[in-house]
């Protein structure tokens, strides 16, 4: 069973989201994700600056087995990427929650975040499709 942290809110594509102190948004994809593509070899992210809406695609991870779309959970400029997974995508595997986290947002309605999954909801739809 994947880890979940009851501290993030989800999207129902496999991502989370967790609000930081200072007001913006980190976005990775799951446990679970990460578990179903595999070993993941390239991760594309969206570009710094570039202004996204909740549900848009952000960028794409590659497994060995697949590749799958990053959406953005919630609507937001993105501020930062993780220029990391560039030479170690393998983190995203490793620790999806840490040091694995695709992009950070400048939220532009903060609210969004109520509209996503609670870590409870996200395990349960995770359960209906196994």
């Amino acid at each position: 069973m994947s880890h979940t942290p009851t501290e993030l809110k989800y999207a129902s594509s496999h991502e989370w989201a967790r609000l930081e102190e200072d007001g913006t948004v980190t976005v990775g994809i799951t446990d679970h994700a990460q578990a179903a593509l595999g070993d993941v070899v390239f991760v594309e992210l969206p570009e710094v600056g570039t202004v996204l809406a909740a549900g848009d695609e952000a960028g794409v991870v590659e497994s060995v087995k697949a590749a799958s779309d990053i959406y953005a959970p919630i609507a937001g400029e993105v501020l930062e990427i993780n220029v990391a997974l560039e030479d170690e995508p393998e983190m995203v595997n490793t620790d999806p929650y840490n040091d694995g986290w695709f992009f950070k947002l400048q939220p532009s309605d903060i609210h969004e975040l109520d509209a996503l999954l609670s870590a409870g909801d996200y395990q349960q739809q995770c359960d209906d499709e196994d």
